[in-house]
């Protein structure tokens, strides 16, 4: 730990703990929103500085995003007469722009040299999750919006989150890359449909208008970032580095945009959510991975349907979540799954990191 800036962020990150936890006990928790904040802030940038933590860094600052939201939900619901949730659609779409930008046609073709574990890839995603969703949505006893939430997360597609950690994890980068790309086009077509049969009982949902809003959320970002990769990848050099931090970014905004307007909501089922979420994740993570072996796939594949399973683009819930004009009820699970998952995906590719794939 040669790097002064880290030294000082570890030793901040101490003070800042310790004052905190101390305003909290004799002052009330109210008063100690800025030292929380700052503490985390402290603590992603120590993270920096150790290999086995750096990974965690953005989570935690997404948390300090989160916790920031959570004390000052004013500043992050509307800046005059303008509603920051305005900002939902078009963060994601720039999202999903630089998602395109990152893919190729040849990500397609993946099925022709993998079709089983594409079309098992497809057919657990959009079954396992769906279903532990509506079957935690009925079991919660939450408001019928917010159950809803929960079913929607679970009916999303996966996202790049999962690539990511299918690389740490040594799965099959490849095979991962290739479901994400199928899920994310398919999900216009699967994701209302899903929607429509199992939410229904609890939110209103116009399948038709759903359609629209995810083929504007995601299929012409996605177009456009392809159409950019085949004609101008590699020549405008500042937009492929910026948009992994534009991405980054804008994740983060969405997901304190969310928190500030279900604050309310939060503080009186926050615990319960954050326990029914955090299961839905894992139980995606087992099923997955289970299910790929009883249908005699490899150690490395099992690994990739795992992660693709479990992990969900929270980012284009939330966007779903905005165009039904329910952010702060249907929106607030996808906000809460998005950093946990995160937090496990990374948990379970450093284990199997460790434990290189035999077959």
């Amino acid at each position: 730990m040669k790097n002064p800036v880290i030294k000082i962020a570890t030793i901040l990150s101490v003070i800042l703990l310790l004052t905190s936890l101390g305003i909290t006990l004799f002052k009330g928790l109210e008063h100690s929103g800025p030292y929380w904040i700052l503490f985390l802030i402290a603590l992603g940038i120590m993270f920096r500085g150790y290999d086995k933590l750096k990974g965690f860094t953005y989570t935690v600052m997404i948390f300090a995003c989160v916790t920031a939201a959570m004390f000052y939900p004013v500043t992050f619901v509307q800046v005059g007469d303008y509603k920051l949730s305005g900002l939902i659609v078009p963060l994601l779409q720039i999202i999903m722009f630089g998602m395109g930008t990152s893919m190729s046609l040849g990500d397609f073709a993946g099925v022709v040299k993998m079709p089983k574990g594409v079309i098992i890839g497809i057919m657990l995603q959009f079954t396992i999750m769906p279903f532990i969703g509506y079957t935690l949505a009925k079991l919660s006893g939450f408001p019928p919006e917010i159950a809803a939430g929960i079913i929607l997360i679970g009916c999303s597609p996966s996202g790049m989150a999962s690539n990511v950690m299918s690389f740490l994890a040594k799965a099959n980068l490849a095979l991962s890359i290739t479901i994400t790309a199928f899920t994310t086009m398919l999900a216009p077509f699967v994701t209302p449909v899903l929607m429509g049969w199992l939410a229904g009982e609890f939110v209103e949902v116009d399948v038709w208008k759903m359609v629209w809003d995810i083929i504007k959320i995601v299929i012409i970002p996605i177009g456009a970032g392809l159409i950019f990769n085949k004609f101008l990848s590699g020549k405008v050099k500042w937009l492929d580095a910026a948009m992994p931090l534009v991405s980054m970014i804008g994740i983060a905004l969405i997901i304190t945009i969310i928190t500030a307007a279900g604050r309310d909501s939060l503080l009186n089922i926050g615990p319960i959510l954050i326990l029914l979420v955090v299961f839905h994740n894992l139980a995606g993570y087992t099923l997955g991975y289970w299910a790929a072996k009883l249908f005699r796939m490899n150690e490395r594949d099992c690994r990739t349907l795992a992660l693709e399973v479990g992990m969900q683009n929270a980012g284009l819930a939330s966007g779903i979540a905005k165009e039904m004009g329910k952010i702060a009820t249907v929106g607030l699970a996808s906000a809460v799954f998005g950093p946990f998952m995160n937090i496990t995906g990374s948990i379970l590719a450093s284990y199997w990191h460790r434990k290189p794939p035999k077959d």
